[in-house]
């Protein structure tokens, strides 16, 4: 017997299986030619067998079949994360793997190119050096939203080094998305948001690395410069030649609390609130030496609630976007498996995962997709980065989101 995990996701209900569907430890779940009716039995099925599988030895055909379906997907062009998320073949298709690394980004370059034009920005070359880091992110968070989303939020709860560009970076993506996705905003206000987004720490860039790895209290100093850099941001963005009266605005004001409905503000105090509601995530869930980070869910609680405990607008769209548990976050099921999410889902609490540590804590080896809509794979709560014992590889994950 040569069994073969299986994504549920491929199997198509109401159609006949192409081949005989068995449990992990060989226990015949169906026969060939079976119909699975409904997610609800193919949950029970998946209950009983604990991950579906196909033994290669007797559905030899069928497993050929299968492949086919896959180099048929590889020609039409399907998406990547798709073509990944298919386990069964994943062992067997060298091809599609080294395709989709070849599309991903970047991420550590990207850190290491923000952190330099935000730490040292020089007229004579920030306007071009700017705008071509922007055009990148704003191209992959259009394109790929959800693995652009795991990367920034993955990397951001470890980062200490370059904490400022690699918050700036997922603000400004996390802002771009639900201006998008959410508030149906022109294009041209989007890029302008993300602009704003990206360069309103620009006069701190280097205090906050400093700050995110200092144990010790803020000097006197340390607390003026934290107080007065939206304004010193604004400023020093002028010099650097920005003209956009709403960038600048919004940098300046984007610590200004001012809860309220989105529709009484200006163009600029809009994009300022939005700011703010995703830097108040983006920085409660991000580690420092002196503190633990808070999870995930806290994070977006402290953006969904304005100053004055209401539901805060802004914030209601950046949780509504980006779902109670966004790509990038670690999640308990009710399997007692442990996984990343890698994709939004249909509802704020059905995200897509990849399970990463059994339930007996051990690693899995691969990523194993799970659907969290199903109720074996239910999450029942978040799970801390540092509690993950887990070496991760980046680019294995975003093949699946």
């Amino acid at each position: 017997m040569n069994l073969v995990s299986l994504n549920i996701e491929t199997i198509q209900l109401g159609h006949p299986l192409p081949f005989v569907l068995r449990g992990s430890d060989g226990v015949l779940l169906a026969q060939k030619g079976y119909v699975i009716r409904n997610r609800e039995e193919l949950a029970r099925m998946v209950a009983r067998g604990r991950q579906l599988c196909v033994d290669t030895d007797e559905s030899g055909e069928s497993h050929r079949a299968y492949l086919a379906q896959l180099q048929r997907m590889l020609i039409a062009d399907t998406n990547l994360g798709e073509i990944a998320a298919m386990k069964m073949a994943a062992a067997d298709d060298k091809a599609a793997r080294d395709r989709a690394a070849k599309t991903l980004p970047d991420w550590p370059e990207l850190q290491l190119r923000a952190t330099q034009l935000l730490r040292t920005p020089l007229p004579g070359d920030f306007g071009a050096r700017f705008q071509a880091l922007h055009d990148e992110l704003a191209r992959h968070v259009e394109q790929t939203p959800d693995a652009t989303l795991l990367a920034l939020i993955y990397l951001s709860a470890q980062e200490t080094r370059m904490y400022s560009a690699t918050h700036a970076m997922l603000v400004s993506c996390v802002c771009m998305v639900v201006a998008r996705e959410m508030l149906r905003w022109p294009e041209a206000h989007i890029q302008q948001l993300g602009h704003a987004a990206l360069s309103m720490n620009i006069a701190m860039t280097e205090l906050q690395d400093q700050l995110a790895q200092q144990t010790h209290p803020l000097t006197a100093q340390q607390i003026a410069a934290v107080e007065n850099h939206a304004e010193r941001s604004e400023a020093l963005l002028r010099t650097l030649g920005v003209a956009d009266h709403d960038w600048l605005e919004a940098v300046r004001c984007h610590h200004h609390r001012t809860p309220g409905p989105l529709a009484k503000k200006t163009l600029a105090q809009q994009m300022a609130r939005l700011l703010q509601r995703a830097d108040i995530f983006g920085a409660r869930m991000a580690p420092r030496a002196a503190r633990l980070p808070m999870p995930v869910t806290a994070a977006m609680q402290a953006s969904y609630y304005d100053e004055e405990h209401q539901v805060d607008e802004a914030g209601a769209a950046l949780v509504k976007t980006l779902g109670v548990y966004p790509p990038g976050a670690f999640v308990r099921l009710a399997s007692q498996e442990v996984g990343v999410v890698i994709r939004r889902g249909t509802t704020a609490t059905t995200p897509r995962v990849a399970v990463v540590t059994n339930r007996e804590g051990l690693p899995t080896g691969e990523p194993i997709p799970r659907d969290t809509g199903m109720p074996p794979w239910k999450i029942t709560g978040v799970v801390a980065f540092k509690d993950v014992r887990v070496k991760l590889s980046l680019g294995r994950l975003l093949t699946l989101a």
